[in-house]
């Protein structure tokens, strides 16, 4: 059993993620929205394993906003950060960067590449709570 932390704002939690084709949902590959709260509910799950040594429970998302596209087929970089802590209550702030994208076509049905720079598709706000 791993010593938790005592949590601190400024905490940061990153994951990467290849988007499945299966996961496309709409006409050009496009993945829905959901997909995109699915992944912060990973980071804060992992948030509240590092900081509280359980896994914690989703209470709500105060903002969410859908800035950019997520495509099967591109890799996203989902942070989340630890912006205030309460007795109970952890307020996080959460960002899906999409860092490669894929260009598939007839002749390179694998093709993709690296983002010069990432495009912000998605960010929110939101609060988790772990036992007392």
């Amino acid at each position: 059993m791993t010593q938790e932390q005592t949590p601190t704002a400024g905490t940061t939690v990153v994951h990467r993620r290849y988007v499945p084709y299966s996961h496309a949902h709409y006409a050009g590959n496009l993945v829905d929205g959901a997909y995109s709260l699915g992944l912060f509910g990973d980071v804060a799950t992992e948030m509240c394993i590092r900081t509280d040594g359980d896994e914690g429970l989703f209470a709500s998302y105060s903002d969410v906003q859908f800035r950019a596209p997520v495509r099967a087929g591109d890799v996203v970089e989902v942070t989340c950060e630890l912006v205030r802590v309460g007795r109970r209550s952890r307020v996080m702030e959460f960002e899906v960067r999409v860092v490669a994208r894929g260009e598939a076509s007839a002749e390179r049905p694998g093709a993709a590449r690296m983002l010069a720079e990432p495009v912000v598709a998605t960010t929110a706000t939101g609060t988790v709570v772990v036992p007392g």
